[in-house]
C-alpha cells in the first residue's frame, strides 16, 4: 500500500542523518518553487548531480515526487523537471471557532480539494468533547471520498494562546500531563499539530501568494476577537513561548472597557467583532434607527452575523460602526508598521465582509498615525481567500511539520 510505504520512510523521523536532510531539502525546494530540475537542485544545495539523481529516484519510488516532464531550453538536451506528487497523501486542517468548526483537505502538493464550513460543535475542555469532534472530523473526511488511511497528518487551529512546540492551549486545557496535541493524535491516529488561529491564517495567506509573497508581512485576524500573525524574513514568527501576535491585547485605548483578558483598554475592546457587537447593542438600546432594530426588539439580542449582513445591505448604523472599528484598528496597525516595517498587511477574518467600509478608515488612520516614509513601503489589502485561509494554513503547517522543513 502506497501510504504504508510513504509513512515507513525513515528520513521523516531522522533529524540528524545527511541523506534524510537532503531529501527534506529537496521537498522544501519543490514546495517553494513548485517544480525544479536536477541541475537546479544540485546548484542550490551544492551537492553533486549523481547524488541528487539518486535521491530524486528514491523520492519518486516512495511516492513523494513525480517527473513533470521536459522543459524547453535555448539549445541542447531538455532537462526533466520534478515536483511534489499530489497523490502521495492528504492533509486535514481543522479550525475551531466558538460554536462550530471548519475542515479543509489538501493533497500533498497543497491544492485545496475540499472545504467544509460551519460544522456545529462547541469544543469543551474534556477528553470526551475532543473525542466527539475527532469522530465528526473523520466522518466528514470520509464522506468526501478520501479514505482516512490516506491522511498523512492534521493541523488544528484554536483561538487564544497556543504553544505549538509543546502542544498546549491555554484556552482548552484538559490535562497538565497530556498536551492537547497528544489528545488529538490519540483520537485521530495520525500526527497532529496545534496552532493559534491567527498564525494559521497568516501562513495560509502567505503560502497562497506563492511567488508574489512578501517575506516580511503581517496578517490581521479580525473576527470576534483580534489576532495577528507575522512572517519575518520568510518565516512564521512565534516568540519565546509561542505566544506572539497578541495585537488584540495591546494597551492602546483609554476607554475604561475591560477586555476578556482581564485588562482595561486593550485594542480588541475597540477593534473586533465583539467590539462591533457591543457598539451596535448600545446604540440600539439608545434608540438609534437601523434595520436591526426590529430584530433586537423581537429577540432582545443580536448576532454578529446579523450585523455583518446589515453592513452588506447598506444599513447606515452598521456601516458607521464598522467604520469606527476600522479607524481604531488602523491606529493599531500604524504602530505595527512603525515597529516591523512590513511590505504587506493583509486583513482577514469575519469582519472583512465590510470591504471598503472597513479598509478605507484603516488606510486613513495609517496615513495619519504612522511615519510616512515607513508606511509608504507597506501595502494594505483585504484577504482574497477569506475564511479558507485558516484551514488552508492548518493543512500546510501540518505538511511542513510532517516533512520537518
Amino acid at each position: 500500500m502506497r501510504y504504508a510505504r510513504t509513512m515507513s520512510n525513515n528520513f521523516l523521523n531522522d533529524r540528524s542523518g545527511k541523506t534524510a536532510f537532503i531529501k527534506r531539502e529537496l521537498l522544501r525546494l519543490c514546495i517553494e518553487h513548485d517544480e525544479s530540475s536536477i541541475s537546479y537542485f544540485s546548484k542550490v544545495l551544492g551537492i553533486s548531480i549523481p547524488t541528487i539523481t539518486k535521491m530524486i529516484g528514491e523520492l519518486i519510488d516512495d511516492g513523494f515526487l513525480q517527473d513533470e516532464g521536459k522543459i524547453g531550453t535555448s539549445g541542447g538536451r531538455r532537462p526533466s523537471i520534478y515536483g511534489l506528487d499530489p497523490a502521495a497523501g492528504y492533509f486535514v486542517g481543522i479550525d475551531v471557532a466558538r460554536h462550530h468548526f471548519h475542515i479543509a483537505i489538501t493533497d500533498f502538493k497543497g491544492n485545496l480539494l475540499h472545504y467544509i464550513e460551519d460544522i456545529r460543535f462547541v469544543l469543551e475542555s474534556s477528553a470526551d468533547s475532543i473525542q466527539g469532534m475527532c469522530r465528526l472530523v473523520r466522518d466528514s473526511v470520509v464522506d468526501t471520498g478520501i479514505p482516512w488511511n490516506k491522511v498523512l497528518a492534521a493541523g488544528v487551529s484554536l483561538s487564544g494562546r497556543v504553544n505549538p512546540e509543546q502542544g498546549y492551549s491555554l484556552t482548552y486545557s484538559v490535562s497538565d500531563d497530556l498536551p492537547l496535541k497528544d489528545l488529538f493524535q490519540r483520537e485521530l491516529g495520525i500526527p497532529v499539530g496545534i496552532e493559534n488561529d491567527s498564525r494559521a491564517l497568516t501562513y495560509g495567506e502567505y503560502m497562497s501568494l506563492g511567488k508574489n509573497a512578501d517575506k516580511d508581512m503581517i496578517a490581521i485576524n479580525l473576527s470576534w476577537g483580534l489576532g495577528m500573525g507575522m512572517i519575518l524574513d520568510g518565516h512564521l514568527y512565534y516568540g519565546k513561548s509561542g505566544f506572539s501576535g497578541e495585537i488584540g491585547h495591546f494597551p492602546l485605548l483609554d476607554n475604561n472597557i475591560m477586555c476578556r483578558c482581564g485588562k482595561i483598554g486593550c485594542l480588541e475592546t475597540g477593534a473586533s467583532g465583539s467590539a462591533l457587537h457591543r457598539m451596535i447593542v448600545e446604540k440600539l438600546k439608545a434608540g438609534y434607527r437601523s434595520s436591526l432594530s426590529k430584530i433586537y426588539r423581537e429577540k432582545g439580542t443580536i448576532e454578529l452575523s446579523e450585523i455583518l449582513d446589515a453592513v452588506n445591505e447598506g444599513d447606515v448604523l452598521a456601516i458607521e460602526c464598522i467604520g469606527k472599528i476600522g479607524e481604531t484598528l488602523g491606529r493599531g496597525i500604524s504602530g505595527i508598521i512603525n515597529l516591523f516595517n512590513p511590505g504587506l498587511v493583509i486583513i482577514g477574518g469575519r469582519l472583512i465582509v465590510g470591504k471598503e467600509y472597513l479598509v478605507l478608515p484603516i488606510r486613513t488612520a495609517v496615513n495619519r498615525y504612522s511615519m510616512t516614509r515607513v508606511a509608504s513601503d507597506t501595502k494594505i489589502r483585504l484577504s482574497t481567500i477569506g475564511r479558507k485561509a485558516i484551514v488552508l494554513g492548518d493543512c500546510l503547517l501540518a505538511r511542513k511539520k510532517l516533512l520537518g522543513i
